[in-house]
């Protein structure tokens, strides 16, 4: 700025003062510019803004649009997503086919044959534990010491041990 030549104050309050009209006319002739796409006026006007306010009005009314523009996607990402969600599709599109054309779908026969024999195991499994927990309460009527102590020396893991639940009954 030492090489520019100073400014006076009568200067710098001219150059203010054609700010503000400019500012002023930029105000005044941005309602009529929205929505036509063109930032001298709306088409078929004929007229054009005064120098330096045909600057302003290009900025202001290319902001948006350049924001837009920035946020979206290129042609060449856009080629690359949605050759990728084709062959998605074609990958689901053929899964789907291979799942209705399976023969190894299981019969109602099977499936009750196989409901049946887990509720057999099931019932036996209840049936073994209960066994197993009145003979130990049987045991532990005479010990001296607690319930977990007697399982620890002895060695007995439970199911509630390793978070083991016995399915509900169907």
């Amino acid at each position: 700025q030492e090489q520019l030549p100073a400014a006076s104050d009568a200067e710098l309050r001219g150059l203010d003062g054609e700010i503000a009209a400019l500012s002023a006319k930029l105000q005044a002739l941005a309602p009529l510019t929205r929505g036509t796409g063109s930032p001298l006026g709306p088409p078929g006007m004929g007229c054009a803004p005064p120098a330096g306010l045909s600057t302003l009005l290009v900025i202001g009314a290319s902001l948006p649009e350049l924001k837009d523009l920035n946020s979206s996607m290129t042609t060449a990402e856009m080629g690359r997503e949605i050759t990728e969600l084709r062959k998605d599709c074609a990958s689901y599109t053929e899964k789907l086919e291979r799942i209705k054309s399976a023969t190894n779908h299981v019969t109602p026969e099977e499936k009750e044959k196989v409901c049946g024999e887990q509720k057999l195991y099931c019932r036996e499994w209840r049936r073994r534990k209960r066994m197993a927990t009145e003979l130990l309460d049987a045991i532990l009527e005479g010990y001296p010491k607690s319930k977990k102590q007697f399982f620890e020396e002895v060695g007995i893991e439970t199911d509630e041990d390793h978070q083991v639940t016995l399915p509900m009954a169907v």
